[in-house]
C-alpha cells in the first residue's frame, strides 16, 4: 500500500491538474486577445494604480512594455474633444460601483486619430480594494464604416428628396403653362374628366377666351410686350372668377374658363361681362399703354356633364369672332347646325376641287374711251352637281377658313391658261387675264417654282390681290416676292382699293400695273359731286405714281360716261357684261369683229 502510495505520488513542483488547466486557459485567453488586438487594463481606486497589458500599449502606439503605467498617460492619449466625456463616464462608474462603458478618440504620437471602445466590471480585489478590471479595442474600421454608411444613407435620402421635388417639378411643368402659371390643356383635360363624377356640382359652364388684337401687339411692339400682354390677362381672368373655378392658358393667345355651381344663366352673364370690362382695361408696357379685348365662347350645363362643353364653347367663340370681336356668344343648337353645314360643304368644296368642278367665269373690261375689249377678269365658279352654279361667296369664305383659297387659285389660274391656249389654238387674239390671288397662296415659298413650271408667257396674267393685305405692314420678303412675279411678266393689280384694304404708302411700296376703284365708291359717282371729287384724285394719285385705273361696278352707261371723263383707264361691270363661261366668252374677242362691233356685243349680254 505504502510502496503503491510511493508510485502514484506527484512531483513537489509539479502543477495540479486544475492549475495546468487554469494555465492553458490564460494561454488561450492571450492568444485570442492578441489575435483580437484587444487590450486588458486594471484600476485600482484606492490605490490609483493602472496596469497595462502588452496589446494596450500597442493601441496606443507607446512603445512600452511596462504593466503600470501614469494614469496620466491615458487621460493625455484622448483626444481633448473627447476627454471630458470619457473622463465624466470613468466617474459614473466608480461613484455607481457598476460597469463602465465609453467610447472615444485617442490621437497617437503619430498624429493619426483612432476610435476606441473601452468596457470594464467593478470588482473588489483580494485586499479587499474597489478596483475595475476592464479591456479596450480599435473601432476605427466600424466608426468608419458606419459614417460611410450614414453619410450615403443621408445622400441616398437627399438624392430622393431631390428626385421626389424634381419629379413635382417635371409633373407642375407638364401640367402648367410656362409663362402665366396657369394650368395647361393637360390639366385642363384632366379636370373635365373628373367633373362627371363630382356629385357636388350642380352646374357648370365653360368659357372659351381669345384675345383680341394679340397678333397686332406682338407684331407692332415685339413677343416681350405680347408676353406682357399674356401675364396680364392671366392675373386679370384669374381675379375675375370663383374661387372654386379654373382658368387655363391652352393655346398662344387662348384661355378656357372652368365655372361651377353659379347660381343660373345671369350670373354666368355677370362673370362673362366683368372680365371684358377687365380684359379692355389698358396694359402698360414700358412706355406705352397697350389695349386688347376679347371674345368670350360660352357654353354651360345644368348637371355635371362636360364631355361637349369645351367644343361647344370653342364653336361660340368662332361665332364671337366671326361677328366681329370683343363680344361674348353664347352656345346654341342652330349655331352648332350653321357650323356643321359649313363644315359640310368644306368637304364638298374639298371634293369638288378634286373632280375639277372650280372654273373661272370671264367677265370682260373695256378700253374707257374706245369700248374696246383689253382685258377680262376670272371669278371663281363652282358647278355644284346637285346646286348648279354657285356665286364665290357662298364658297369662298368657307375655301379661306379651311385653308382651301389657295387650291382654288391656283385650279382658276390653270383653267384660265388652258383655255387660253384653246383660244389661241382657233386664231383668236386673247387679252390679258386676272386672276385673284389669295394672301396664303402669295405667301407660299413654293409659288415662284409652281408658277415657272406653268410657262405663263408675258403679260398674259395678271394676279389681282384681292385680300385685306395691310401693305403699310408689308415686309421685305413679301415684297420681294412680288417682285420676282412681276419678273416673270405678270403684272400685279390692288383689287377694292378704297374700301380701306390698301393704302397710299403700300401703293408706293408695291409699285402694281393698276389699280380697281372699288364699286363702293362708284356706286355714287354720277349724283355725288364729292365721290366724284374722291374718285377723281385716286386717279390723279394713280397717274402721278404712273398706276392705270380701271373701275369695277358699272352698271349704267352714265357711270361709264363720267369715269371716263374722271380719267378711267378702263371699266368693268354688269353694263357691259355679266361673267360668262369660257365658251360664251370667245365671241367677245373674234378676231373678225371691230371694236364697235365688239362694244355692240358686250352692250347686248348686258341685257340678258
Amino acid at each position: 500500500m505504502e510502496a503503491s502510495k510511493a508510485e502514484t505520488a506527484l512531483p513537489e513542483n509539479r502543477p495540479t491538474r486544475s492549475e495546468q488547466e487554469f494555465q492553458d486557459l490564460l494561454r488561450r485567453l492571450e492568444l485570442a486577445l492578441d489575435a483580437s488586438r484587444i487590450g486588458v487594463w486594471e484600476h485600482s481606486i484606492a490605490k490609483g494604480g493602472i496596469l497595462w497589458d502588452v496589446q494596450m500599449h500597442r493601441l496606443y502606439e507607446t512603445g512600452e512594455t511596462c504593466r503600470e503605467v501614469p494614469a496620466w498617460l491615458w487621460s493625455n492619449a484622448i483626444h481633448p474633444d473627447d476627454r471630458e466625456q470619457a473622463e465624466r463616464d470613468f466617474d459614473q462608474a466608480i461613484a455607481t460601483r457598476g460597469a463602465y462603458n465609453s467610447q472615444f478618440r485617442i490621437v497617437l504620437p503619430s498624429g493619426e486619430i483612432r476610435y476606441l471602445r473601452s468596457r470594464a466590471h467593478f470588482y473588489v480585489d483580494a485586499e479587499g480594494l474597489p478596483s475595475f478590471i476592464g479591456a479596450e479595442w480599435d473601432v476605427t474600421a466600424d466608426i468608419v464604416l458606419n459614417a460611410e454608411l450614414a453619410r450615403q444613407k443621408m445622400v441616398a435620402e437627399a438624392k430622393a428628396v431631390a428626385l421626389e421635388e424634381s419629379n413635382a417639378r417635371i409633373e407642375h411643368v407638364a401640367d402648367h403653362d410656362y409663362l402665366t402659371g396657369l394650368p395647361n390643356r393637360r390639366l385642363l383635360d384632366k379636370r373635365l374628366t373628373e367633373l362627371p363624377a363630382d356629385k357636388s356640382i350642380t352646374t357648370l359652364g365653360v368659357l372659351h377666351l381669345d384675345l383680341d388684337q394679340f397678333k397686332q401687339i406682338n407684331d407692332s411692339h415685339g413677343h416681350a410686350a405680347g408676353d406682357a400682354v399674356l401675364k396680364a390677362a392671366a392675373l386679370r381672368i384669374t381675379a375675375a372668377i370663383p374661387a372654386n373655378g379654373m382658368v387655363a392658358r391652352v393655346g398662344g393667345d387662348e384661355f378656357v374658363i372652368v365655372l361651377v355651381n353659379f347660381s343660373d344663366l345671369t350670373e354666368l352673364k355677370l362673370i362673362t361681362e366683368d372680365l371684358q370690362r377687365r380684359l379692355r382695361k389698358k396694359i402698360r408696357f414700358g412706355h406705352e399703354m397697350l389695349q386688347s379685348g376679347a371674345s368670350i365662347g360660352v357654353s354651360w350645363s345644368g348637371d355635371r356633364r362636360a364631355r361637349n362643353l369645351l367644343a361647344e364653347s370653342d364653336l361660340a367663340l368662332y361665332q364671337a369672332k366671326k361677328l366681329g370681336r370683343n363680344r361674348v356668344e353664347f352656345f346654341t343648337r342652330q349655331l352648332q347646325e350653321d357650323l356643321r353645314a359649313k363644315r359640310r360643304l368644306a368637304e364638298e368644296l374639298k371634293l369638288g376641287l378634286e373632280r375639277g368642278e372650280i372654273v373661272p367665269y370671264y367677265q370682260v373690261q373695256l378700253h374707257a374711251r374706245t369700248r374696246e375689249v383689253i382685258g377680262f377678269e376670272a371669278l371663281a365658279r363652282w358647278k355644284h352637281p346637285d346646286k348648279g352654279v354657285l356665286a364665290p361667296g357662298i364658297f369662298l369664305k368657307i375655301a379661306d377658313e379651311h385653308g382651301l383659297a389657295a387650291e382654288i387659285d391656283a385650279a382658276i389660274l390653270k383653267s384660265v391658261l388652258e383655255d387660253r391656249l384653246s383660244w389661241l389654238s382657233r386664231g383668236l387674239a386673247v387679252p390679258r387675264i386676272a386672276v385673284n390671288i389669295s394672301g396664303s397662296r402669295l405667301a407660299d415659298p413654293t409659288l415662284l417654282g409652281k408658277l415657272r413650271k406653268l410657262d405663263i408667257p408675258p403679260d398674259a396674267i395678271v394676279f389681282e390681290l384681292v385680300e385685306t393685305i395691310f401693305l403699310d405692314d408689308s415686309d421685305e420678303k413679301l415684297l420681294n416676292h412680288i417682285g420676282d412675279i412681276k419678273q416673270m411678266g405678270i403684272d400685279i393689280e390692288i383689287d377694292d382699293f378704297g374700301s380701306g384694304h390698301a393704302s397710299l404708302i403700300g401703293l408706293v411700296k408695291l409699285r402694281p400695273k393698276r389699280l380697281k376703284i372699288d364699286r363702293q365708291l362708284i356706286a355714287e359717282v354720277v349724283s355725288s359731286a364729292e365721290q366724284r371729287r374722291v374718285v377723281g384724285s385716286i386717279v390723279e394719285i394713280a397717274k402721278a405714281l404712273d398706276v392705270e385705273v380701271i373701275a369695277e361696278g358699272i352698271e349704267t352707261e352714265e357711270h361709264a360716261v363720267v369715269l371716263a371723263q374722271l380719267g378711267c383707264d378702263g371699266l368693268q361691270g354688269y353694263a357691259f357684261g355679266y361673267p360668262a363661261p369660257a365658251a360664251e366668252t370667245a365671241r367677245l374677242f373674234s378676231p373678225m369683229a371691230s371694236g364697235i362691233e365688239k362694244q355692240k356685243t358686250v352692250m347686248s349680254g348686258a341685257a340678258r
